[in-house]
């Protein structure tokens, strides 16, 4: 019979790491100290976070000697909450090079130059709140009289956009409509209206903004209505961004991939790292999980499967609301 205290007590091999260990609170510091010198030995997510730290680090290192390209891709509910101005801050200070978004993180900026959006409940009842004509995401609400007013905006630049595709016999592809948009918004709006806009700031950096599905939110709401009621022709491309974004990966020297959420907007991203046998660096913020085999929740290994990311790769994945981490990520990086 064996031992039951050996089976217990059973006699490990030597194994070195690094120990884990928090802060001390005592001790003279502040959130970054935290953040860059703890988060990796706490353990967890907090680990994941402060090796996200580390690699956009060497990401920004890397730029100051040789060319790498930096994807950033979220989606809408980003820029609903608090984190499109963190973004925006990036485009701004040119800290990413290219941005995948969805439709709902391209008119929900617009729409926040013109009105904000306001905190509310989670637990407000939906047909009273359809009563009063206030749509929710989540905690955030959104009174339809700014999307009355988006619409009046919108009106005017599709009437643009139609003019444009008249006089250059050429249809607009979904990544130029992003550009005009922000073109659009430097003319229209004050500059305290549009300090805090990523459309505003990738169009004066020149950061292009890929949307496959452009339609898919209240600008193909506004398109269904100005092309209903004006009998118009205005066309969008959407099969020509997709050679812009690929070539932007294969022609670069080194990519970067930091993705907030999944669905499209990661997707687009990866896969177009694909056709140069994967990105260099990536950091995913999610709270998808793989379980139902989603690409939301696939994590960077399974990108490494099929060629996206490179299999000596510097990648993290970090699994918390990008809400909590993501403000601390760049604070970190960059201040």
């Amino acid at each position: 019979m064996s031992d039951p205290k050996n089976i217990v007590l059973k006699e490990s091999e030597e194994f070195e790491g690094l120990p884990v260990e928090g802060p001390w609170l005592e001790d003279d510091i502040d959130l970054k100290d935290i953040v860059t010198q703890y988060y990796e030995k706490i353990g967890f997510q907090a680990t994941h976070l402060g090796k996200a730290v580390e690699i956009w680090k060497r990401i920004e290192e890397i730029r100051k000697n040789e060319e790498i390209v930096v994807f950033m891709g979220y989606t809408s509910n980003i820029v609903s909450s608090g984190l499109r101005e963190i973004i925006a801050y990036l485009a701004k200070h040119k800290k990413i090079d290219v941005i995948v978004t969805t439709a709902g993180g391209i008119e929900e900026d617009f729409i926040k130059c013109l009105k904000p959006f306001v905190l509310g409940d989670w637990d407000l009842n939906g047909s009273y709140l359809r009563e009063k004509g206030i749509n929710r995401i989540g905690n955030i609400f959104v009174p339809n009289d700014r999307y009355v007013e988006f619409e009046k905006y919108m009106t005017e630049f599709f009437e643009r956009l139609s003019e444009k595709q008249e006089k250059e016999n050429k249809i607009i592809s979904a990544s130029e409509l992003c550009y005009e948009l922000g073109k659009f918004m430097d003319e229209k709006l004050e500059m305290q209206y549009k300090e805090k806009s990523i459309l505003y700031w990738a169009y004066k950096n020149n950061i292009p903004i890929f949307c496959p599905a452009i339609t898919d939110g209240s600008i193909g709401d506004m398109l269904y209505f100005y092309k209903k009621e004006r009998k118009s022709n205005l066309q969008i491309d959407v099969a020509s961004d997709i050679v812009k974004l690929n070539d932007m990966a294969i022609y670069a020297n080194k990519t970067a991939c930091i993705v907030l959420g999944g669905s499209l907007p990661k997707h687009s991203i990866i896969n177009a790292n694909l056709f140069r046998e994967g990105t260099d660096y990536a950091i995913y913020i999610t709270t998808a999980v793989p379980w139902d085999g989603s690409l939301s929740g696939a994590p960077p290994e399974e990108g490494v499967s099929w060629g996206k990311i490179q299999a000596k790769a510097d990648y993290v994945e970090v699994w918390a609301d990008a809400t909590l981490v993501f403000p601390m990520l760049v604070y970190s990086v960059f201040k």
